[in-house]
């Protein structure tokens, strides 16, 4: 029987080294889904009050602070820097800029984490409907002109840094540790 509290069910781990002989695009977007998928892995099987938990003091990170985070990073860079659409951040304000990482609780866990998979959903439509990895985006990053294989390799960099947080946080709670 499956615990009725747990927010994402667990999944299996179909992640692989992906296209080693893959063209530019295709690698880069493969090591952006394998980072997506691992922030999925690392929540799975844990309850609202485990994804709200700040398990690592006097750090304020929670597992759903970081999804919160994440899905404010994939609106930001995939919409508005390489789209030029005008979204607005789902937590953070200027007057509470952290209160994505800060602002998770149990009892919005869940929805935090919906809006992390309906972010994502969003962020591939966006990246599908751009080819060039060269030509300047639409929108811009702090009045700068950038190209979407900057975009791709920061979003990496962005991901490849939260799922050690992720892990550190993870193993406090309940000693799950893994890749």
């Amino acid at each position: 029987m499956s615990d009725p509290t747990v927010i994402v069910r667990e999944r299996p781990d179909t992640r692989s080294d992906g296209p080693m002989l893959g063209g530019e695009r295709e690698v880069l977007e493969h090591w952006l889904d394998l980072y997506r998928e691992t922030v999925l892995l690392k929540i799975a099987g844990l309850s609202g009050d485990q994804l709200a938990r700040r398990a690592i003091p006097p750090s304020s990170l929670s597992p759903a602070g970081v999804v919160r985070h994440l899905t404010e990073v994939e609106a930001y860079w995939l919409r508005t820097v390489l789209l030029g659409e005008d979204v607005v951040a789902r937590w953070s304000t200027k007057g509470d800029p952290d209160a994505d990482l800060d602002g998770a609780t149990s009892d919005n866990a869940a929805e935090s984490i919906e809006a992390y998979e309906q972010e994502l959903v969003a962020s591939r439509a966006a990246l599908a409907g751009w080819d060039d990895l060269d030509g300047a985006v639409v929108g811009r990053r702090r009045g700068q002109q950038l190209n979407l294989r900057w975009i791709l390799t920061h979003l990496i960099e962005e991901y490849a840094r939260h799922p050690g947080h992720m892990d550190l946080l993870r193993e406090a709670i309940d000693g799950q540790t893994g890749y």
